[in-house]
């Protein structure tokens, strides 16, 4: 689970690391009065974000205003006039696409003087099976981008499981920074306190980017992203509140609620899997055989007629599909149930009028195969049974010709 910039920054606070005094705005009237509260406290100099689930939103720009997603504020005035361009449009970055986001909340900023940035980085290298601390001094940029082009300035420091990150690790990292003096104690402390938010809260990843110095020696986070491992969040309450839907695939969202793992992607192939593997493998062979997935949908071991359903609601609800490949390994569930809880499912009224001109193609393997392409190749819909899974990739291909 992603959450936004400003609750990260909330979740940052409790555990002790530094960050810029901010609050978020959802609307104009909200922005301005924040802008005005923190004047208040001492700010001279704001900073207007856009808050969407997507990274280069300082290099992004609006499609209607043209503005970018991250302003420079000098006055109150301007920050009403940046929320009134931001709110409502839609921020187009690297990140998003050509379809972008749209901007739905705001973050006011205290204006922060920076003398230096740096990368600071925590997630679980899974070739080791330990949480990495990644840092570098190449701060405010792509982190993909440097490891590419220079490697040796990203410096890592592992954690091993069930132990915590130990402050001669953290002075490494920090010196590695080249952090000096009161900086340098400020970044020891900030770095251990990032790493107990992250192990506290199950996080997958923390990313700040940037970690700033000031000329008064602070460190901060004058950026943060933070992703939760959806599997813990039962153990966190009150971090799954902080989900933001409107942000997400309203596919995937809906999918979610039947514990089906879905995924959009660009092509007009529908695709129903049961497990991940095969479904990966499923995408490879239509991709060979010149067709292109429009979906990763893992509908689990059981396949039932309720699953069968529910994945085809789906996969319909996109408009660009045209034609639908289910490819189920009858291994714990027998293929004869699944070909019969396809039948039901196609005949659901629903979703015969959802499925009324698309092919569909079934291939089943496995606990009584053969029963279940006679199941197929009798019924009196448009279902086409397919035994081997270039045979199904070509009876797509066929179908979308």
């Amino acid at each position: 689970m992603n959450i936004h910039e400003y609750q990260a920054k909330e979740i940052l606070k409790e555990y002790g690391v530094a960050v810029p005094d901010g609050i978020a705005a959802f609307s104009v009237e909200e922005a301005v009065a924040a802008a005005e509260k923190l004047q208040k406290n001492g700010a001279s100099l704001f900073v207007l974000k856009a808050q969407i689930h997507a990274g280069g939103r300082g290099k992004g720009r609006t499609v209607k205003s043209g503005v970018k997603g991250v302003m420079l504020c000098k006055s109150v005035d301007e920050v009403k006039k940046g929320a009134e361009d931001l709110l409502g449009d839609t921020l187009v970055t690297i990140q998003t696409g050509e379809a972008g986001k749209q901007v739905q909340r705001l973050y006011v900023t205290d204006g922060v003087d920076i003398e230096h940035e740096y990368y600071v980085g925590v997630t679980l290298d899974r070739a080791k099976g330990q949480n990495v601390i990644m840092v570098s001094t190449e701060g405010g940029v792509e982190i993909e981008k440097v490891a590419e082009e220079s490697p040796e300035k990203i410096i890592k420091e592992w954690v091993e499981p069930g132990h915590p990150l130990y402050p001669n690790q953290a002075r490494r990292l920090a010196f590695a920074l080249g952090l000096k003096g009161d900086a340098l104690k400020k970044g020891v402390k900030f770095i251990m306190a990032l790493y107990e938010a992250f192990e506290k809260t199950d996080a997958s990843i923390f990313e700040i980017n940037p970690l700033v110095t000031t000329p008064d020696n602070d460190v901060m986070a004058l950026d943060a992203k933070i992703n939760f491992d959806d599997n813990a969040l039962y153990r966190h309450p009150d971090l799954k509140e902080l989900r933001d839907l409107s942000e997400e695939d309203p596919f995937e969202v809906e999918a979610g609620k039947f514990n089906l793992n879905y995924i959009k992607l660009d092509g007009n192939v529908g695709c129903m899997v049961n497990g991940a593997g095969l479904a990966m493998a499923t995408m490879d062979i239509i991709k060979l055989a010149g067709g292109e997935p429009a979906n990763f949908l893992d509908v689990g071991g059981g396949a039932n007629v309720e699953t069968v359903k529910n994945g085809f609601n789906i996969i319909l609800g996109d408009p660009s599909v045209k034609v639908i490949l289910i490819n189920i390994f009858g291994g714990i569930v027998r293929c004869d149930r699944v070909a019969n809880g396809v039948i039901e499912a196609v005949k659901d009224p629903e979703i015969a009028a959802k499925v009324k001109g698309v092919p569909i193609i079934v291939r089943l393997q496995g606990t009584n195969a053969e029963e279940a392409k006679e199941i197929i190749d009798n019924s009196d819909l448009n279902v086409i049974s397919a035994v081997l899974l270039k045979e199904a990739a070509e009876e797509v291909t066929k179908a979308i010709a």
